[in-house]
């Protein structure tokens, strides 16, 4: 179906996929991984004659569907140019979910029964940028699986879901490995399906092993073997200063009273109370859609119905002419959105230097302290070689960790991490985890965390929210 004979493939100025020969043939499910910056997701988007063939010879008469974390990007900044909200002076939020399934659907019976099985009916009528991250990924899904592809290439096909819809993809994807060529591009080995039949596992754009399984065990247990993970004593970098951090009257950071968030006639939660006090860490859990990125853009004042709830944080009633920034000062935040929002040319070393002032890019001269701070980070994520290479030409993998570093960076009062380890390799996820935990032990930051995945958990958090 698909053949790479020899090929070398630019992807961009500074990363190529090079001597790649590979047969892809019906019936056959491929499993991809490797480290982040490998060259997985750029497989996936060769696989589609994304980039141009400098040598070699790449043959294919296919119907290819990518979902990838890329791919959601795309979309999102697709709606974004389309906002005319600015000329016309009502919200735009998007379009309607029922039009993004159908735009290159060939299948309406089996798009019908998708909607159903995946609980898309209830948000047919919703703009998609009010959708969820594991909403959104259930539209790439839908809309994949319903263009009748011959090869379908899923880059991590499981992050961002909750555990209820995760079996349920997968039985899909089994369901179809027998009429199709799946391509699987996994950074997590114990999400290797059970029906895998190959798997490749890539370095610095270059295939390094192959191998025929006869199983998914076989396959999970031939890759853990090979993993290399991250072990080892963690100093974090110092703040550039200890901050003051002011309190409520009742000693908390956050103190939220019976809060709603709604969107028309959709209730995403109501009669909500939490308080976080100083070193009480926490784990917010629920499914797709309940609430969980709603929740914390209220406490990072990123939604607009902030203002709307009885919200007081660090010692100031929201709403009562406290700016953004003064808030900020105090935060750490790392979500999907904000990757998302973080597309300038910024150099690397400056994306963790602007964790200090809280921006998305750099527009203050950094202090020689805080370009030694971010040195020491840039060590400690073995991004040293990096530092003034820009942001954008990294891996997603590589910007993600690096937006874990700059939300650290300040050690700040309150840190929210949601869904932080959504495409990091198992070292770099390990290496977050690592750092997480040490942050926490430091005892100057309170953390609130948000993942779907029960194998990554941090020691120290002892207190749940569950939002259903």
């Amino acid at each position: 179906m698909i053949r790479f004979s020899q090929c070398d493939i630019r992807v961009s100025d500074n990363f190529s996929l090079t001597a790649l020969s590979w047969h892809i043939k019906s019936g056959q499910t491929w499993v991809v991984v490797g480290p982040n910056g490998s060259g997985k997701s750029a497989l996936g988007a060769a696989l589609k004659g994304q980039f141009p063939v400098m040598r070699g010879r790449f043959e294919s008469g296919s119907r290819v569907a990518v979902v990838s974390l890329e791919e959601q990007s795309r979309l999102i900044q697709r709606e974004r140019q389309r906002d005319d909200s600015d000329l016309t002076d009502e919200v735009d939020d998007g379009t309607p979910v029922h039009e993004m399934l159908s735009e290159d659907s060939k299948d309406p019976i089996l798009l019908d029964r998708l909607i159903d099985y995946l609980g898309m009916r209830p948000l047919l009528e919703r703009g998609f940028r009010k959708l969820s991250t594991g909403e959104s990924r259930k539209v790439l899904l839908i809309r994949a699986l319903t263009s009748q592809p011959e090869v379908l290439v899923l880059d991590e096909p499981f992050e961002g879901l909750d555990t209820q819809t995760v079996p349920k993809v997968r039985g899909i994807l089994e369901s179809l490995s027998e009429e199709l060529a799946l391509v699987l591009c996994l950074n997590r080995i114990e999400e290797v399906p059970d029906f895998t039949t190959h798997a490749i596992r890539l370095e610095h754009g270059r295939i390094a092993q192959r191998f025929n399984c006869e199983s998914g065990r076989e396959a999970r247990l031939l890759l853990t073997q090979i993993s290399q993970i991250r072990s080892r004593e963690l100093t974090l970098p110092p703040p550039e200063r200890v901050q003051d951090t002011p309190l409520n009257d009742d000693g908390s950071l956050v103190r939220l009273v019976d809060a709603r968030v709604a969107y028309t006639d959709h209730v995403v939660f109501k009669d909500l109370n939490w308080t976080i006090r100083p070193g009480e860490h926490w784990q917010v859990k629920g499914p797709n859609g309940s609430g969980k990125t709603c929740l914390l853009g209220l406490v990072t004042g990123d939604h607009p119905q902030c203002y709307v709830n009885d919200l007081t944080l660090f010692g100031r009633k929201r709403g009562q002419g406290e700016t953004i920034w003064q808030l900020k000062n105090h935060l750490g935040f790392v979500s999907t959105s904000l990757h998302w929002d973080y597309r300038l040319s910024v150099g690397v070393r400056n994306v963790i230097v602007s964790g200090f002032y809280d921006s998305i890019g750099l527009y203050q001269k950094a202090t020689d302290r805080q370009l030694e701070i971010a040195d020491a980070w840039l060590k400690l994520l073995g991004l040293q070689s990096h530092a003034t290479v820009s942001f954008s030409k990294l891996s997603y993998g590589e910007q993600r960790i690096l937006l874990i570093a700059r939300a650290m960076v300040k050690h700040p009062p309150l840190l929210l991490l949601d869904e932080p380890c959504l495409g990091l390799d198992d070292a770099n996820r390990q290496l977050v985890l690592a750092l997480t935990e040490r942050i926490c032990e430091e005892g100057n930051t309170t953390l609130v965390y948000v993942t779907h995945h029960q194998e990554d958990t941090i020691r120290s958090i002892s207190n749940e929210l569950v939002l259903e």
